[in-house]
């Protein structure tokens, strides 16, 4: 067992190793991972990810990856695709080939004809409404369909007459015989195959007919050997007929449905509905903008595999549900990032400063670390000269009590630099602020001026020998801590007027030219930032996206 594992310990793996200890569970533990692909994954998925390929680790089995691809008018190549490369980045391998539901669609048909030889399944022509108004209410049983006792051969031949494409959409369904009187609606009697004319992404138009989730799930998993069938706690009340299924037909084995609870993030939305709805409407840039909570939005924005590892870990597996805070998944990127993200200066509003006292034909070199608690990570280069940029909001010409960085005739220190002051503000004909002049102490390299204090440390860096970049500064995409839970708004009217700020013209240290692409870089003291590779590549300079800023700027009201 794993250190990882180890440290995820939780209710399923103590259920596991229960049975194991009592002999209920013999042989290799089998999980599966079984998204839909009708859109990008986002964060609640990495949960299961990290539970489903996690037990499997703990206990030396497998997990399999099979997409529950039975409602091919809403799934895409595209999203298998997405998903494939999620759980990869995220650092998992799944058990063999990847798996359809589809690869079980001609045995999902036999068990379906197995339950109605057995007088278990009939093929109904109530409409949708009618349906609904059989169904019943959680007060009031429901009411047998006039054609629940269709004589089993005429159910047989009218189910083999759907599948050969005798009928149209909506005009016939194969129904679970169950009970119509059971306090659990889904009991009463669920469809079990409807008719779609739509042409599947693996079957191409093989079928015209496609088995509902709840009759496909607990067959395929049978069929793969899964073990243990993990779901969120909506399933639960679909666990009598993940069991009935298994029960009523020739299955191979009985998995054993456990679940847990979902994982709900505030100022976010999780609904794959509502997040394509964002995508669609252009509300933001693709299933993959870095606003996004798909895990692909997360990757684009500098997020780690591990640190939503570490994150998955940190709220743990209950069935208590509830809402986490965001925050926590912030200071889990956070954490990792600090460890090890290289340093760099970047200056995001640059503001020119002259050092008069320097010479214009002349530079130093002077070495910074490139992580200032990690001696191993090395050394970098930055270029000192007589023209620098700072950033404008280090500077005021009437400065607050306690100001900490640059005014008129106040001193502070470059980082890893030399001590300036500033002498005089040079303002262009509309009035605005373009210069300082300043001069600069020589004998302040690494030490502290003689007979006065700096005011604080800003960053810079030299306007000769930088690189100019683009900055896209990310910010939560919702300002409403449950934006979706207000009945009198749209949740779109939550969305952050300032999730996206860009800054064209920032200027980098010149390490930044070919910066890396494999980790964000902590711009200090300004937060996290990583390079977006296809932007720079359009843009032909580099561009950054914030990962996150250095502190929480969302808590005690500062928004």
């Amino acid at each position: 067992m794993s250190a990882e594992s180890k440290k995820a310990h939780n209710f399923i793996q103590s259920l596991i190793e229960d049975a194991i200890a009592k002999g209920e569970h013999t042989g290799q533990v089998v999980t599966r991972f079984p998204p839909e692909p009708n859109g990008y994954l986002h964060v609640g998925h990495a949960k299961s990810i990290c539970l489903n390929f996690g037990i499997a680790e703990t206990f030396g089995g497998e997990c399999n990856l099979r997409f529950d691809d039975t409602n091919p008018e809403k799934e895409s190549q595209e999203y298998i695709d997405a998903i494939k490369q999620d759980v990869e980045w995220l650092g998992y391998t799944w058990g063999g080939d990847v798996r359809y539901a589809s690869d079980y669609f001609d045995a999902i048909y036999d068990f379906a004809e197995e339950l109605i030889t057995k007088g278990k399944a009939y093929v109904c022509a109530l409409t949708a409404d009618q349906m609904a108004e059989f169904r019943g209410s959680l007060k009031t049983p429901g009411r047998d369909s006039p054609y629940r006792d269709r004589p089993i051969d005429e159910s047989l031949q009218l189910f083999r007459d759907m599948r050969d494409g005798k009928y149209q959409n909506g005009e016939l369904v194969l129904r679970a015989k169950i009970d119509m009187a059971s306090p659990n609606i889904n009991l009463r009697d669920p469809i079990l195959y409807r008719i779609r004319y739509a042409d599947h992404h693996q079957t191409g138009d093989k079928w015209c007919i496609y088995p509902m989730y709840d009759f496909t799930h607990p067959i395929s998993d049978a069929m793969e050997g899964i073990t243990h069938s993990l779901c969120t706690l909506e399933f639960e009340d679909h666990r009598p007929l993940y069991d009935w299924v298994l029960e009523n037909i020739t299955a191979p084995c009985q998995p054993r449905q456990i679940e847990f609870a979902r994982l709900n993030l505030n100022y976010t939305i999780t609904s794959k509905r509502k997040l394509k709805r964002l995508v669609d409407e252009g509300f933001v840039d693709g299933w993959n903008d870095p606003r996004m909570p798909t895990i692909s939005g997360m990757r684009r924005r500098g997020y780690t595999p591990e640190s939503i590892r570490t994150f998955c870990d940190m709220i743990g597996v209950n069935k208590a549900g509830g809402t986490v805070d965001v925050g926590m998944l912030e200071h889990a990127i956070r954490e990792d990032l600090n460890t090890r993200a290289p340093r760099a200066m970047c200056v995001m509003r640059p503001l020119k400063v002259t050092l008069t006292n320097y010479p214009a034909d002349k530079t130093e070199t002077l070495v910074l670390p490139v992580h200032p608690q990690n001696p191993d990570m090395g050394e970098r280069e930055v270029t000192w000269s007589q023209t620098l940029y700072i950033d404008r909001e280090d500077f005021v010409e009437e400065p607050p009590r306690k100001w900490k960085r640059l005014a008129p005739d106040q001193a502070v220190r470059l980082r890893g630099g030399y001590v300036m002051t500033c002498r005089e503000v040079i303002r262009d004909d509309s009035g605005e602020i373009v210069e300082l002049k300043c001069e600069y102490d020589p004998n302040t390299l690494g030490v502290n001026p003689e007979g006065y204090k700096p005011n604080g440390v800003v960053h810079w860096v030299s306007a000769t020998d930088s690189v100019e970049v683009d900055i896209n500064q990310y910010d939560r995409l919702f300002n409403h801590e449950s934006p979706d839970s207000d009945k009198d708004s749209d949740f779109v009217d939550h969305i952050n007027p300032e999730s996206l700020v860009r800054l064209s013209g920032a200027r980098a240290e010149k390490g930044l030219v070919a910066p890396r692409t494999d980790l964000p870089y902590q711009f200090e003291r300004e937060g996290y930032f990583f390079c977006d590779q296809e932007l720079t590549e359009s843009a032909g300079r580099p561009v950054f996206n914030r990962t996150v800023t250095l502190r929480d700027s969302w808590g005690k009201g500062a928004k």
